[in-house]
């Protein structure tokens, strides 16, 4: 099994990348932890899916369809679908199968699937429906700037925005710099002080539960090594 990798930047404020890529094969691989939802369209044959995804808590196993074309656009932290709030996306998916050749039916509406090239105009007419939304206050917490909030106001937010407590996201956060250290050739130990790690076993426990790897694996894993 492998993959041909495509990503670029998006001209929208709120989405991350845009990536695209094909199965050559199948198999399955480990999916990590992650803080972000996604759409990702998937073409098998003459079958086309969109579905929307994660956050996710923990790895788990992904099964990849055979001889498949994907496309992904990963929303910002912040973005939300008002009709469809972060909290029912945690740890699942949600499937929208084609309803003709190049169409899908979002929230009552039909909608012809977005490529690599027009993603972005996709997502300017789901923020003119109002399907799309951005909530500052979650984007500023997580940047570090101070609210005029209370905690349990921040939090209820974060929950309906994100699916997630700030608290996780830091956790997720945190074991991903913890992994680009460690594939960047970075020691254990420093890798471990420099993402804040009480100690070793702290830091193989949260890569184990949320990458699925020990550092160890991690490091013998990265194909520059």
């Amino acid at each position: 099994m492998a993959f041909l990798f495509d990503s670029r930047p998006s001209d929208s404020p709120l989405v991350d990348a845009i990536w695209q890529t094909r199965s050559i094969g199948g198999g399955s691989f480990t999916s990590a932890a992650t803080t972000q939802w996604e759409m990702v369209i998937t073409k098998q044959k003459h079958k086309i899916i969109i579905s929307l995804r994660g956050p996710e808590t923990k790895a788990s196993p992904a099964p990849i369809p055979r001889d498949a074309e994907f496309l992904g656009i990963i929303f910002k932290h912040g973005t939300f679908m008002p009709n469809l709030p972060g909290i029912k996306l945690v740890d699942t998916e949600i499937h929208l199968p084609e309803t003709s050749k190049n169409s899908f039916q979002l929230f009552g509406d039909t909608w012809e699937f977005p490529n690599f090239e027009n993603a972005d105009t996709f997502i300017q007419r789901l923020m003119r429906k109002d399907l799309l939304a951005h909530d500052q206050v979650v984007d500023d917490v997580l940047h570090g700037k101070l609210q005029d909030l209370s905690l349990r106001s921040i939090q209820r937010r974060f929950l309906h925005v994100t699916g997630l407590t700030h608290k996780s996201i830091q956790q997720v956060e945190r074991a991903r710099q913890a992994v680009e250290l460690l594939q960047s050739g970075v020691p254990i130990l420093d890798a471990t002080y420099h993402t804040g790690y009480f100690d070793q076993a702290h830091l193989t426990r949260s890569l184990k539960l949320l990458y699925g790897q020990t550092p160890a694996q991690i490091i013998k894993s990265n194909p520059s090594e």
